[in-house]
């Protein structure tokens, strides 16, 4: 593990590219990229020991814990695997209770209602996580309830979801627990002996910083041989996509062979940096060092500093009338980085990632990039308003425990 995250070699864009500071796709290492330079044959060996090599890697990352686990990659992006986990383990006819604090919880609901699987929703809003308490008192009241959806690190605020506690609480009531850590698997600890979920759903663009075009389902065995003709899919079906790998070793459709060819050398990468405490690490400095610089220069996060994840942090956008987010974007794109939009309802806000091919000498360019693009528009002050702040503290003060 290297002594410093420093240590990982952050090589500059190549090709004119920008840094992408978005939840992926990100900003990818040459090595990444250069292994997608080859062509694979879907059902050759050398592909069939690859995709073996994948899911073994994949496992690892579980520790002894995931012992009882196996891994099944699944064709699409992000939301593909997510509604393949929902709707293989999932049973027609369950009730399931999805805890929900921004964009993705309320798609894992709108996903259950175009599936028609019966479900409620716990919504806290923006600000917010969904509680221990607060589960286990839902569960007490509706005994129907047998599966409970949790998202593990919410990117369209970048609140990162106490999973242990809300663990406790399932497990505690005899339910089961789907996570959806898309964008937080690879950086942030998810032991299944404190956080024991029935499955659990990744992509391969995010912490492991390949590209996308598949994610991957981490199952208990028992509950992949109970999930036989659940599915809604022929192709979301992550039972029969299980039994296939089992028997053949092969994807049952045609597999994205460059984008696992490239996630290979991204594992390998992140096995050299330290795993999951390694690239942990640099993220975790990489939001200090944003959170930081971006408070210099006057913005304020979205979220109370308990809340921030080491993935990606909403600020609000400054009140004064000279700033404009789409100038802004354009600006800082201009200076070779890619930002990203909000996606809240509620305030006018933008969103800046920590992960991916990037440290803490990036974030320094990046914040230089920032006052740059200010100071061309015109912007004075990059304070939100009182208003926002204002309502920040009312549902805070409001929403803790």
């Amino acid at each position: 593990m290297p002594d410093t995250v420093t240590d990982v070699l952050i090589e500059k864009p190549r090709l004119g590219e920008p840094y992408l500071l978005t939840p992926g796709p990100l900003t990818t290492s040459w090595a990444v990229k250069s292994a997608m330079l080859r062509d694979w044959g879907s059902w050759d060996d050398d592909f069939r020991t690859m995709t073996a090599e994948v899911r073994a890697r994949l496992l690892a990352l579980l520790g002894a814990s995931g012992a009882g686990y196996d891994c099944v990659p699944m064709q699409g992006s992000g939301t593909f695997a997510v509604e393949a986990m929902l709707g293989s383990f999932i049973p027609r006819g369950a009730r399931a209770l999805v805890l929900a604090n921004g964009a993705y919880g309320l798609r894992a609901a709108e996903t259950l209602t175009v599936m028609g699987r019966d479900h409620v929703v716990l919504d806290k809003g923006d600000y917010l996580p969904p509680r221990g308490g607060e589960v286990a008192a839902i569960l007490a009241r509706d005994p129907a309830i047998s599966h409970v959806v949790a998202i593990h690190c919410e990117t369209s605020s970048g609140v990162l979801n106490p999973l242990e506690e809300i663990a406790a609480a399932v497990v505690g009531a005899g339910r089961r627990l789907l996570v959806d850590s898309m964008s937080a698997f690879g950086a942030v600890p998810l032991d299944p002996a404190t956080v024991p979920f029935a499955a659990m759903v990744s992509s391969a663009n995010k912490c492991i910083e390949g590209v996308p075009g598949f994610g991957f389902v981490f199952a208990r065995k028992a509950a992949l041989k109970a999930a036989q003709g659940n599915a809604h899919s022929l192709s979301l079906d992550v039972h029969a996509q299980w039994a296939a790998m089992e028997k053949t070793g092969q994807w049952r459709f045609t597999p994205p062979t460059h984008v696992v060819a490239a996630f290979l050398e991204a594992l390998r990468e992140h096995e050299a940096e330290g795993g999951v405490a390694g690239r942990g690490a640099r993220y975790a400095a990489n939001r200090d060092a944003l959170v930081a610089g971006m408070r210099r220069l006057g913005f304020e996060t979205l979220l109370a500093d308990r809340w921030l994840s080491p993935i990606i942090v909403t600020f609000f956008q400054p009140a004064d009338p000279a700033f404009a987010f789409a100038r802004f974007y354009a600006a800082m794109k201009a200076r070779g980085f890619v930002i990203y939009p909000g996606k809240l309802t509620a305030v006018e806000s933008f969103r800046l990632g920590c992960i991916g091919r990037i440290d803490t000498g990036v974030i320094a360019d990046l914040l230089d990039a920032v006052a740059g693009a200010l100071a061309e528009m015109g912007v004075r002050s990059a304070a939100p308003s009182a208003a926002a702040m204002a309502e920040r503290a009312r549902l805070t003060d409001q929403g803790e425990e």
